[in-house]
């Protein structure tokens, strides 16, 4: 495997408890709660692994999605390499926030005007039965917006790994990640120097 790292920073966005959380935890930790805790601002989460040979360090921020912290200010947006958009697929209201949620970062992120990797992911897929966005729907409206579709669970861990793996090829493959990334050089923390104290002269 080569000595190369490839750092993305991923941003995931959509309303409030739609699992957000859920999904990075059960990516990163391999972890699922049932108990809901709003997350405040944003927090973000690191995960090392390697695709197709290569070694990734994804930093993936999570976002909350109550309405007072959407906007988070350009500087937070910035240097972002993939957008996830999550809904849950048994509230239709968090579908219909889509297409604000990826305004916003289009808005902010400056890549109005480019072909910028976008995927959205439609949560909770386990519960079927509570379904209120049809599958069809969900992809015809993606690719209309040429964004990358697909259905997850957070809970039975559906379709997690491949989820991200797909965003790391898919900012791989962009122009900017052609040319070999830097190498990685491991950090070496050492103990301050010490300083001889001075020796006082006799009188």
């Amino acid at each position: 495997m080569s000595s190369s790292r490839f750092q993305l920073k991923v941003i995931v966005l959509g309303d409030s408890g739609v699992g957000k959380t859920s999904i990075l935890n059960r990516f990163v930790k391999q972890e699922f709660s049932q108990s809901y805790r709003a997350t405040v601002g944003a927090d973000f989460l690191f995960k090392e692994f390697t695709v197709d040979g290569k070694a990734v360090s994804l930093q993936l921020w999570d976002t909350a999605g109550q309405e007072r912290f959407q906007s988070l200010g350009n500087a937070f947006y910035r240097g972002t390499d993939c957008c996830l958009l999550v809904y849950d697929i048994t509230n239709y209201e968090s579908f219909e926030n889509i297409v604000s949620w990826k305004k916003e970062f289009l808005e902010r992120s400056g890549n109005e005007n480019t072909n910028f990797p976008i995927i959205l992911l439609g949560n909770k897929c386990d519960m079927s039965n509570e379904r209120k966005i049809s599958t069809i729907k969900a992809k015809e409206w993606a690719d209309e917006e040429k964004l990358i579709y697909d259905e997850v669970s957070a809970k039975e861990d559906i379709h997690i790994d491949e989820a991200f793996i797909h965003v790391t090829r898919l900012c791989m493959g962009r122009e900017e990640y052609a040319r070999p990334a830097l190498p990685v050089k491991p950090l070496v923390l050492k103990p301050p120097e010490q300083i001889p104290a001075k020796k006082k002269k006799c009188c």
